[in-house]
């Protein structure tokens, strides 16, 4: 199949099945005498397993050592598990920051009750004084270990 029939049945753009070949977690596929790609069911249920992973929020080396852990069939399980019980700390953490994140939200929003001029606005003069605490807390976050260093980025 070509690379629209495929981007159409997986419901990705076509740039993404590009990515995810260019960045090596989806194979590249033979090519037709014409160069159009050639596409194989087993390189559209590779694109369905990435897409599941993504919706997950699952980072491309996550991805890229679950697909390394399908190839061995017949090894232990106990990396997938280690593997998912990583990323589900990741995000019990990142629960915790938007919970603070939100606590934040909630005290600017307060900040604004009466109808005022932007020159006497709370949220705004809230966002001035809260900036110290969101960059201490964005400090210490960038401080806490990541499930995988750098994988989800700031």
């Amino acid at each position: 199949m070509k690379i629209g029939d495929m981007s159409r049945r997986a419901g990705v753009p076509v740039e993404t099945v590009r990515y995810y070949e260019k960045i090596g977690l989806l194979p590249e596929p033979d090519r037709l005498p014409n160069g159009y790609r050639d596409y194989r069911p087993a390189h559209l249920d590779r694109l369905l397993f990435i897409k599941r992973c993504r919706t997950l929020d699952m980072a491309q080396d996550e991805i890229r050592e679950l697909i390394q852990l399908t190839n061995q069939p017949d090894a232990d399980c106990h990396g997938v598990d280690a593997l998912i019980a990583r990323h589900l700390q990741h995000v019990r953490a990142r629960i915790g920051e938007l919970q603070s994140l939100e606590r934040v939200l909630t005290r600017l929003k307060d900040a604004c009750s009466d109808p005022r001029t932007v020159a006497e606005c709370g949220i705004l003069d809230g966002l001035n004084s809260e900036l110290d605490a969101l960059d201490k807390e964005a400090a210490d976050q960038a401080a806490r270990d990541n499930h995988i260093p750098g994988s989800h980025g700031h």
